[in-house]
């Protein structure tokens, strides 16, 4: 880690030359798993890549007669789209390598020295994962390529480049990207800032290169969590979509190319810093993972190809422990940094009898941190506000029957603190600092804070010894892990590292981990600007924003949702009027939008008026009544046609029940809602659907003479009428919900319907 800009693989290889070419006569490489696949090609000599989307069944063609054609003014041979795309095969969008060799050895031709194939258990027998191996024996690299398609149809792809040379190999770019469907003409990613984070953003896909770049040190706050491209209009619950997203916590850019001849990839590459990466002679560097997905039915298709994976993991919340996630209490919001005991006694004790689970000491417990302008780094007690330490909390905590979480910001330091003034080299930028050297130039200061250099061995292991310290010494179940700031002008020993630094924090993120294996940790980037599947192979869950207004939060994690399942996003009640936006909301709104989430608080409790009190404690048992379908079920959204309408919901995968909040982001043209479709259940059961909360009579939430007749007992009908026809839904107030639960009463199927079955007779002409 001292030398940044040699990136080496675990283990150095001992010098080899470039491996031998095959031939071009290798089977081609077919995957297919949970009705999506990848064809890959390998006649040219090169891995040229098909196909991915839509499963192509078992009969394949000649692949040999499906060269493109040769138009006038061009290469003389079809242009091969390349596993990665090179100039060298007449690719003229963006190359999927970019480097060279003291500026020799710029045009990569790369060609394949070895397949791999490989099928899992379940799969009938067809290749589900692969290696593909390609080289240039003349620049002296060959590039590795790992494939993997899991369960539900959700694609990993990662390369890994070796440089056979002896000189050290300049890495610019090393991208994942695979092709997209002809029928793709719109492009739909995300973007931000704080307390706005994830708002989808459209534009029609045209003829050339449309680019997100993320050069924030992390993932950032208006970075695409997800790039996707799909037909016209796709939608929720319709359209076929191709999407990637790439699982690193660094700089990156996503990509869609649409080239001149018609054809269209799209993918994700980690972005580098001038000279940042310079692969040293037998030494690698390996890409992040690119995750990539197919739907022909949407983005909830999409949703569910990435839910299938996340919940497959041996270290997804639960699945090793069987343990529901807690009911959280945050302290931010309610004390701030007024860390008197008494105060945080009554919050504990008020809490827990609200039924919290989790009781969370935020910001402001180490020294000299009165405000958010002094003591970063110094991970000591402070010894004047707690005299005892943290264990006087921490018993009453516990003797509640709640687990006790902590905050920390490991990655960052004041400069105001005794650890910058002992160790000012520690501090990360772009000049080269030593210990009793001259300071140097530091980037600008954020929130009054710099970046603690975590590839500089010693404050590495400085940080790491004080979170294990303070993890032993009290009984902390859960990391609230913050990181306030951009990574501007991140540097070490003078030379660019945010790379260096990613991969850092990755490594004590996971050397904690290991010795502290029942701690949670949760990704908290001034709210959501680090959500990315890389910090999530390390954390227990993500805070999505730190707006907790409830308007808000029902954008942020709706679009969050289309990827990272409710499970591992913190969703919480905020205060009556928010803190971040001033607007005021009742706690049914509040509540309703927490709970497709890892539900919790951020408020003060310890004074609410008795009503209050008393919906808040019912919310929170309504939450864990069906919190096991929240966090296992599949997540459905509705087109619905009223903008001023939006209707989710929760589906046990074997349809048994589920639940939906419809919401009102805003007033409606219309007098009544109407018929509101409930979608995702199974068609020919029959389900009972019954208005949860708020009561049919809150006139807070409800704008009406009457409700509409079933509200008040419930209803019985088909799931394939309650997705086809809907249910009248109630006039409800803007910024306002109402959550059904629906429950499956008979599984008997009904007589078929001739008529519906029936083709249309044809006449002759």
């Amino acid at each position: 880690m001292n030398n940044p800009d040699l990136i080496v693989a675990a283990e150095t290889r001992s010098p080899v030359g470039v491996p031998a070419l095959l031939s071009s006569d290798l089977e081609p490489l077919y995957l297919r798993r949970s009705g999506t696949s990848l064809l890959i090609d390998f006649s040219t000599g090169e891995a040229a890549m098909l196909h991915f989307g839509a499963d192509l069944g078992l009969a394949l063609p000649d692949l040999s007669l499906l060269g493109e054609a040769v138009p006038h003014s061009a290469l003389d041979v079809p242009v091969t789209l390349g596993l990665i795309p090179q100039a060298s095969s007449g690719w003229r969008g963006r190359p999927g390598l970019r480097g060279h060799r003291n500026g020799q050895a710029f045009s990569a031709r790369l060609r394949v020295v070895s397949v791999e194939r490989s099928s899992v258990e379940g799969s009938h027998g067809e290749d589900c994962s692969a290696v593909i191996t390609q080289a240039d024996p003349e620049a002296g690299v060959s590039v590795r390529t790992e494939i993997r398609f899991n369960d539900g149809g959700l694609l990993q792809l990662r390369h890994r480049l070796d440089n056979h040379g002896a000189d050290p190999y300049s890495l610019d770019e090393l991208a994942a990207v695979l092709p997209v469907g002809r029928a793709a003409i719109e492009i739909l990613d995300l973007t931000g800032r704080w307390c706005r984070e994830s708002h989808p953003q459209r534009l029609p896909l045209r003829q050339g290169t449309w680019v997100r770049s993320g050069r924030h040190g992390r993932t950032g706050h208006d970075a695409s969590l997800l790039l996707a491209a799909g037909t016209p209009g796709f939608g929720n619950r319709h359209g076929q979509v191709w999407a990637v997203h790439l699982g690193w916590s660094g700089n990156h850019e996503s990509f869609v190319d649409a080239a001149a001849d018609g054809r269209t990839v799209m993918g994700a590459s980690e972005l580098l810093g001038a000279g940042e990466i310079s692969v040293a002679a037998n030494a690698s560097y390996e890409t992040p993972w690119l995750f990539a997905a197919y739907s022909a039915a949407g983005l909830d298709g999409i949703s569910d190809a990435f839910y299938t994976w996340f919940r497959a993991r041996p270290h997804h919340p639960g699945v090793r422990s069987g343990k529901a996630r807690p009911v959280v209490l945050n302290v931010w919001e309610a004390v701030y940094f007024d860390h008197r005991l008494e105060p945080l006694l009554e919050l504990a004790e008020a809490a827990a009898g609200l039924g919290v689970e989790r009781f969370v000491l935020d910001d402001g417990w180490f020294r000299g941190r009165r405000d958010d302008q002094a003591g970063l780094g110094d991970w000591y007690v402070d010894e004047d506000l707690w005299p005892a330490g943290l264990t006087p909390l921490i018993d009453a905590v516990t003797g509640h029957g709640m687990e006790f979480g902590l905050w920390v910001e490991p990655e960052m330091v004041n400069e105001d603190s005794d650890l910058a003034r002992a160790h000012p080299d520690w501090i990360a930028g772009p000049a080269q600092r030593s210990a009793g050297g001259p300071a140097g130039r530091l980037p600008e200061r954020w929130r009054h804070q710099q970046v603690l250099d975590l590839v500089n061995p010693a404050a590495w292991q400085y940080i790491f010894d004080r979170l294990d310290a303070l993890l032993s010494e009290y009984r902390i179940s859960y990391l609230k892990w913050d990181q306030n700031r951009d990574l501007a002008e991140m540097g070490h020993a003078g030379r660019p590292s945010v790379h260096a630094q990613t991969l850092a924090a990755y490594r004590l993120l996971d050397e904690l981990r290991k010795a502290h294996p029942g701690v949670e940790i949760e990704s908290c980037s001034s709210g959501g600007a680090r959500v990315d599947l890389g910090i999530l192979e390390r954390t227990d869950r993500i805070w999505a924003s730190d707006c907790n207004d409830a308007l808000e939060r029902q954008t942020i994690q709706r679009w969050t949702g289309v990827v990272v399942p409710p499970e591992l996003v913190g969703s919480h009640i905020g205060p009556t009027t928010s803190h971040t936006t001033a607007r005021t909301h009742d706690l049914s709104f509040r509540a309703i939008t927490a709970m497709f989430g890892h539900f919790g608080l951020e408020w003060d409790v310890r004074r609410l008026a008795a009503a209050e009190r008393t919906e808040l404690a019912a919310a929170i048992a309504l939450f864990k009544q069906y919190r096991p379908l929240l966090h296992s079920g599949r997540m459905v959204r509705a087109d619905e046609p009223d903008p001023a309408l939006r209707l989710h919901g929760v589906v046990s995968h074997d349809g048994g029940e589920a639940l939906y909040a419809l919401v009102s982001v805003a007033t409606s043209f219309a007098e009544v809602p109407g018929r509101v479709c409930l979608p995702g259940l199974l068609p020919d059961a029959a389900y009972r659907v019954e208005a949860v909360y708020p009561a049919a009579d809150d006139r807070r939430a409800f704008l009406q003479a009457a409700p509409p007749a079933w509200l008040v007992g419930g209803i019985e009908a088909s799931g394939r009428f309650l997705a086809e026809s809907g249910l009248p839904m109630p006039v409800l107030n803007p910024e306002h919900g109402l959550l059904l639960a629906v429950r499956r009463v008979t599984a008997a199927a009904p007589a078929a319907d001739p008529a519906a079955n029936s083709a249309h007779p044809v006449r002759n002409p």
